[in-house]
């Protein structure tokens, strides 16, 4: 299917249930490339991106990653972002696909900026391929393919290293799914080489974009375009978490002051999880008859057995247990407010 300008498998081989429940109880290995990865050279490189992110990107120790915010002088999210602080001499920046272009034009005009004033920054654009091999088996596969011992490195952390022979591979603690996973930023030219390496244990399927949305919406994870985007800020969208508490108070942030009175006005509307308690699925864009609110994703449940959404709902209406109707194909469903994560993250701290 047609996804931010790539064409993307929404499914290989087994069906999309089957794929699911695959990388819950086992491991499945899914391509996503398509998203950008940028490098951040340059002394001056902690100042440029917390220059256009909420993040505390200075507090990061070497090796530490962190999801931040893209944010407009609206207080808006313009995309969400995963930097890490490397053990080597720059940040890396990995940005959603959809967003990509807008990304690195906000990027290399503030670069510009920067450097017009005698700031030591710069970009480099990756062309490495990026493969996320999430599930709980997912440890004992890729530590066969390891020299580094895996039970070091805990969630958000990442190394650079040799995986099952192919040197320069960027090995970063994190995904998708709400399971144990990694991402493994490849050199393009190897990256086939790697993939049918893991491909090789009979554990790993490859999984596709349908697996990787169910999975993502299981976890409580956001989708930028359906969930988030410049038209909700952080306080809305219940992201408050990823203020670092130097940034609050500093308030040197795109949108910082609308983004700081929401927080002290308390915003009207709230971020909700929703279980439907009859038929039907819940679409990505839905009004509430009774409740006033909108539908931002939804999908059949695959672990749970049932329908699941996310979405807004008015701050008054917002608690766990509140009743509430959706409307599916011009047909009225009752549904429940629910608790986040529908399914509990499997996310992996080191001892």
């Amino acid at each position: 299917v047609p996804f931010a300008g790539w064409t993307l498998p929404l499914h290989y081989g087994q069906g999309h249930l089957q794929s699911h429940l695959h990388t819950r109880r086992h491991c499945s290995l899914f391509d996503v490339s398509h998203m950008l990865q940028t490098l951040v050279y340059g002394r001056d490189r902690i100042r440029f991106m917390e220059s256009l992110v909420v993040g505390d990107i200075a507090e990061l120790k070497p090796g530490q990653g962190t999801l931040t915010l893209l944010t407009n002088e609206k207080g808006g999210i313009t995309d969400d972002l995963i930097v890490t602080n490397t053990s080597e001499d720059h940040l890396y920046v990995v940005s959603n696909a959809a967003c990509a272009d807008k990304d690195l034009a906000i990027l290399r005009d503030r670069a510009a900026q920067l450097q017009a004033t005698g700031s030591d920054v710069h970009l480099e654009v990756s062309d490495n391929a990026l493969l996320a091999l999430q599930g709980p088996s997912m440890a004992r596969v890729l530590q066969a393919g390891l020299s580094d011992d895996l039970a070091k490195l805990s969630f958000m952390n990442s190394i650079t290293t040799t995986v099952f022979g192919v040197p320069g591979c960027r090995v970063t603690r994190c995904g998708y799914t709400g399971e144990d996973g990694v991402e493994i930023s490849v050199p393009a030219a190897r990256a086939v080489e790697l993939a049918e390496q893991l491909l090789g244990v009979p554990d790993v399927w490859l999984a596709g974009l349908a697996a990787r949305d169910s999975l993502r919406l299981e976890a409580g994870l956001c989708l930028y375009g359906n969930d988030i985007d410049e038209t909700v800020t952080p306080a809305e969208a219940g992201l408050m978490w990823t203020l670092g508490k130097r940034r609050r108070v500093a308030m040197d942030f795109p949108g910082a002051a609308v983004i700081m009175a929401q927080v002290k006005e308390k915003p009207r509307r709230r971020p909700v999880a929703m279980a439907l308690t009859g038929a039907g699925q819940a679409p990505f864009t839905s009004p509430y008859p009774h409740i006033p609110g909108t539908v931002t994703s939804g999908c059949p449940s695959p672990c749970l057995g049932k329908n699941i959404a996310m979405g807004y709902v008015e701050a008054a209406h917002s608690r766990a247990g509140t009743e509430l109707t959706v409307e599916v194909r011009k047909k009225q469903h009752p549904a429940v407010i629910t608790k986040m994560p529908f399914v509990p993250t499997q996310y992996y701290m080191a001892k």
